[in-house]
């Protein structure tokens, strides 16, 4: 009842805004239409070449829209752009953008902002999801971004770092095989398009169940999103979630988990919990946050 009546309380007090932009997470890995099919997605008879990158481009608004690359996670942004900018140009986008941006110096260069505000989906790549955390993080022309996403409507995705890094919390390093020892999966706050939700990737590829288990149970209050390579999720109103490619969607989910010992036992420990709830979702399930209230813009 007490939580009814502080409710009731505070109703008339203005919400956060639900984002008018969308989020598109890829667990990289996406097709790009090269020919070259893992032996999973020559058995796979959903498989689709390029569907992924040929979503994020139907999902692009307005005539002749401006798609932006963003390549700072790459420690070979030149090649990642041109790869980006290629296959983007013959799936149609005659605009298309590149912010070379290496360093945090680099960031208040004025054309990057000219570009993020004319653009109509923005795409970040994979490489390390730390470079894109601490090159672009408390930056304005991250805040721009930011606003972008809450006030218009514009595609923001990310394949593999790019994706990890769309939300908070963020896992940029693991220290054993699959991360089942206590301080060994390292967190940090990522970009925060989305709050609450733990991106990971490449996820049933390389094994990496265990690590997002420590990451949700050392976070409770958040949903884990593991995406298998050739696999995305499509979010808009920043909670409705659409899986889309060849693989699955893991949701793990510990709000109501029923013990661990993750707090009790010491770093360098493996830890145990009962009761986490996972999903497995393929291409056209959909899945919605049960995230609560936003208190705080």
């Amino acid at each position: 009842m007490a939580i009814k009546k502080v409710t009731e309380k505070y109703k008339h007090h203005k919400e956060a805004p639900v984002p008018k932009g969308r989020l598109l997470a890829i667990g990289g890995h996406e097709s790009k239409g090269e020919g070259n099919k893992s032996k999973e997605q020559e058995r796979n008879v959903e498989f689709e070449s390029e569907e992924i990158l040929k979503f994020f481009v139907s999902e692009i608004k307005g005539s002749n829209p401006t798609v932006v690359v963003i390549p700072t996670a790459s420690t070979i942004p030149d090649k990642m752009a041109k790869e980006y900018v290629k296959v983007f140009s013959e799936l149609g986008v005659t605009n298309i953008e590149v912010l070379d941006i290496r360093s945090r110096d680099d960031v208040n260069d004025k054309k990057h902002w000219e570009k993020i505000e004319k653009a109509a989906g923005i795409y970040f790549s994979g490489g390390d999801q730390l470079r894109l955390s601490s090159i672009l993080g408390g930056t304005d022309l991250l805040q721009l971004m930011k606003e972008r996403y809450t006030y218009d409507d514009i595609l923001i995705a990310g394949t593999s770092a790019g994706a990890v890094a769309l939300s908070t919390p963020m896992i940029y390093e693991v220290m054993t095989q699959g991360g089942y020892i206590k301080g060994d999966v390292r967190i940090t706050t990522g970009l925060e398009f989305l709050k609450n939700v733990a991106f990971d990737t490449h996820f049933i590829q390389r094994g990496r169940m265990v690590r997002m288990a420590q990451c949700i149970i050392t976070n409770p209050g958040c949903i884990g999103i593991g995406l298998e390579e050739d696999t995305a999720v499509y979010v808009t109103e920043g909670r409705e979630m659409l899986v889309v490619g060849s693989g699955l969607m893991t949701v793990v989910d510990g709000m109501n988990l029923d013990s661990t010992d993750i707090y009790e036992i010491g770093t360098g420990e493996p830890f145990s919990v009962r009761g986490l709830r996972v999903h497995l979702l393929a291409a056209d399930q959909k899945y919605t946050l049960p995230t609560f209230d936003k208190l705080h813009l």
